[in-house]
């Protein structure tokens, strides 16, 4: 049998064209494995269910209340891949988060000012203080340069958060974090740095600038202008306000990091007025037993650092971490005495930490408890008073890709590679799962299925590019919104514009208010 040219011609374009649609080998034998699976199989499941939701669109109303409380809760690194990737390890593909069922979603573009890719620091400047800033800067403007210790004096640079601004209006404010509380993201609530790591005294001065003249963070938050006005602060960070030769750490026995012979905690304690009821506490029986109504002002860090990933309490039994979800409770618990409402921020702080060392497993872990403590929010107030605000201040490089079989585990396989290796489901851009996954000097990738620590939750997922810390992504990020004015959350917009969205419905600040007669 002859071949002709244009036979040739034909399987070749075929061959071409095909190859973006690859041949799985389940395809023929898919599995079915939600809880509707039989139903999925027919025409009528799908049109029932988009009836529903279109329905459940159609009815939606705008609410135009004034928001006595308002909640904004940040999934630090919190990409729109990682929002799926965790809606399969909770529940299922099919089954939403408790933040996905909001009513509203819009996108918030992050980059800085100087930066196309951004850090925790700029953009916590912007979506709390409404202001964007440069990389690496805390609470003040572009015209302060990363480590410029002499612009960061200059007071006229220095932006307010919408905590400062609740608090001017009568209402209280509180930061929960995962994070220590002098962390990037907190510290936007308060603090005014030209550079995030000077958390204390001693990283001050490693930049040859003078403590004396440039407060760190830690001491902004006993001394600054905002944090000794907040309500609640809980998270991690102790070591950040002990000193390193002459004070012990509570749990640990350790010295601190800083170095000017000062114990922050205690100078915290002794701050407030005469008669003011102030209260630390360090350990998660202790949180749970503040009575809200005697206490004027509580301070809770749970760790020399950042609290612990959420793994690690359950599987190491660490019994006396409080979990995100109670220290929200417990905040709320207290903020909720004033009758004129409260401003809450609320960082799951420790999704970025997983991705940064290309462990998923912690990552994702950390998503679906920052999703628990949405919900325990959402069902303690009212929509009708209370408007609760999820996003992310940045993405990651992390992917969420292959052609995996429903319901299979998302930590696992997704399909074979060319070199006849199973690849996984997730993947990242870069990081040190390079090193494990790859072997750079035979230009070979080692084979998961051999790989004994593959179920362990600090195993580090393949990376294609060996950098120390996995990067930040620089793509737009989700917000989801829920209470009054939320529609205004809605389209695509600056990452500064939240806050003033925010303000806007619970009327307070200086700029556009919704109680403001025209």
């Amino acid at each position: 049998m002859t071949v002709t040219d244009d036979e040739v011609w034909f399987a070749c374009e075929y061959q071409s064209d095909k190859r973006y649609h690859p041949r799985l080998q389940d395809e023929l034998s898919p599995k079915l494995t939600s809880k509707n699976a039989e139903q999925e199989q027919t025409i009528e499941y799908w049109r029932n269910q988009a009836k529903e939701t279109v329905e459940k669109l159609r009815q939606k109303k705008e609410n135009t209340n004034i928001a006595k409380n308002v909640i904004m809760f940040l999934g630090d690194g919190m990409s729109i891949a990682t929002v799926a990737m965790a809606r399969v390890y909770a529940g299922g593909e099919e089954k939403p988060l408790s933040f996905e069922e909001f009513p509203y979603v819009g996108m918030s573009k992050t980059y800085c000012v100087n930066y196309q890719v951004a850090d925790s620091a700029c953009t916590a400047t912007a979506y709390l203080t409404g202001v964007k800033g440069n990389y690496e800067t805390i609470g003040v403007n572009a015209h302060v340069p990363v480590r410029d210790c002499e612009a960061v004096r200059n007071r006229t640079t220095h932006t307010s958060s919408i905590g400062q601004w609740a608090m001017d209006a009568g209402k209280d404010a509180g930061i929960v974090t995962t994070t220590r509380v002098t962390h990037a993201s907190p510290s936007g609530m308060y603090a005014h740095i030209a550079f995030r790591d000077w958390e204390d005294d001693y990283w001050v001065k490693q930049d040859n600038c003078d403590p004396e003249l440039v407060d760190d963070i830690a001491e902004q938050l006993v001394y600054g202008e905002t944090a000794p006005r907040l309500r609640v602060i809980l998270g991690g960070g102790r070591r950040e306000f002990m000193d390193r030769d002459i004070h012990q750490d509570y749990e640990t026995g350790k010295g601190g990091y800083r170095s000017d012979g000062r114990h922050l905690i205690n100078e915290w304690l002794k701050n407030g007025p005469v008669g003011e009821n102030r209260t630390f506490v360090w350990k998660r029986s202790d949180l749970l037993a503040v009575d809200p109504h005697r206490t004027d002002r509580l301070l809770g860090m749970f760790e020399p650092s950042h609290c612990v990933y959420n793994l690690d309490r359950v599987h190491k039994n660490l019994v006396e971490e409080p979990t995100l979800a109670e220290m929200v409770d417990k905040a709320t618990d207290i903020l909720s005495t004033n009758p004129n409402g409260f401003f809450l921020f609320v960082e799951g702080g420790r999704i970025d930490h997983g991705h940064h060392d290309n462990q998923a497993r912690y990552a994702i872990d950390e998503t679906v408890e920052f999703a628990k403590a949405i919900q325990l929010a959402r069902n303690k107030f009212s929509e009708e008073d209370t408007l609760i605000v999820v996003t992310s201040d940045h993405s990651h490089s992390v992917s969420f890709a292959g052609y995996p079989n429903r319901g299979n585990d998302i930590f696992g396989t997704a399909g074979t590679g060319n070199d006849g290796l199973p690849y996984m489901t997730i993947s990242y851009a870069n990081g040190l799962g390079f090193y494990k996954h790859v072997d750079a000097a035979k230009g070979t990738r080692a084979d998961v299925r051999n790989m004994p620590d593959a179920d362990a939750d600090d195993f580090p997922f393949p990376a294609m590019l060996p950098v120390e810390l996995e990067t930040h992504g620089g793509e737009d990020v989700a917000v989801y919104a829920s209470g009054p004015w939320s529609h205004l959350f809605t389209g695509s917009y600056e990452q500064n514009v939240i806050p003033h969205m925010m303000a806007y419905a619970s009327c307070i600040g200086n700029g556009q208010k919704a109680c403001a007669k025209p």
